[in-house]
């Protein structure tokens, strides 16, 4: 039977920071054995890996353009991939569709699995922006295992409750997006920061997290924040410093 992609829309834009899918339904698919990533670490053992974390609203998705184009990163937007994935017709996006439809998540493997396949298609980059991928623990240890390391950097934006919902309902005015009503957004921002609480303590505990103070000053810290509250090309300035004292 063909899938009703404009359901699967639905269902994935409704889910929390739009990439978490199922994350507030109590049902949950098992977690079938990791693929083979044969030679990936080996692949990606060079390039920048930097992580992207904020809540919807928080500005990360137009940084993460901004920096890609400028120190030529890929961008990998966990969203976008497997909405991508469901339009191709492909076995794995009909597998993706019909966890979507039955209020399953999709399985860390196979998130994992979409994640890699995007990077490896991407040899001549010099690093990899990867937004809105970590939405449990076990998925940021995963990751490590099958890349064979951990990110270079951990960076997050936040703002406000109240900023990042102006600018959600803002968004949806402009893009007539049916998730951008406000109890929807409100529910979106409560499941991020219920579940990046624990991913956050395990990246600060490898102190890979940035705290910004200034263009001029950058430093580790146990405030891991961009405060994304600023003008666009202010916070800019500051991911180019986060970027550019790493290499």
């Amino acid at each position: 039977m063909p899938v009703d992609l404009c359901l699967v829309y639905q269902v994935l834009t409704l889910s929390p920071g739009h990439s978490c899918l199922g994350a507030h339904w109590p049902l949950q698919v098992p977690t079938p054995p990791p693929p083979s990533f044969a030679g990936t670490a080996d692949i990606l053992k060079s390039p920048l890996i930097i992580f992207v974390m904020g809540g919807p609203g928080c500005g990360k998705g137009t940084q993460c353009k901004n920096m890609a184009t400028k120190y030529g990163f890929c961008h990998v937007g966990l969203g976008q991939l497997l909405w991508q994935e469901t339009q191709r017709g492909t076995r794995r996006g009909q597998k993706i569709c019909d966890l979507m439809l039955q209020g399953l998540l999709v399985p860390t493997g196979v998130i994992l699995d979409m994640i890699s396949d995007h990077m490896l298609s991407c040899p001549e980059s010099r690093g990899f922006l990867i937004d809105s991928f970590r939405r449990e623990l076990r998925q940021a240890k995963e990751f490590e295992r099958i890349v064979g390391r951990a990110p270079n950097i951990v960076i997050v934006f936040d703002c406000s409750m109240e900023t990042m919902v102006q600018r959600a309902l803002h968004r949806g005015q402009v893009e007539r997006r049916a998730d951008d009503c406000e109890s929807a957004i409100r529910q979106r921002l409560e499941t991020h920061y219920t579940l990046c609480e624990p991913i956050l303590t395990f990246y600060q505990q490898k102190n890979l997290l940035r705290n910004i103070g200034s263009p001029q000053s950058v430093q580790l810290s146990a405030q891991p924040l961009i405060l994304a509250e600023a003008a666009p090309e202010d916070i800019f300035v500051k991911c180019c410093s986060v970027i550019e004292s790493l290499q």
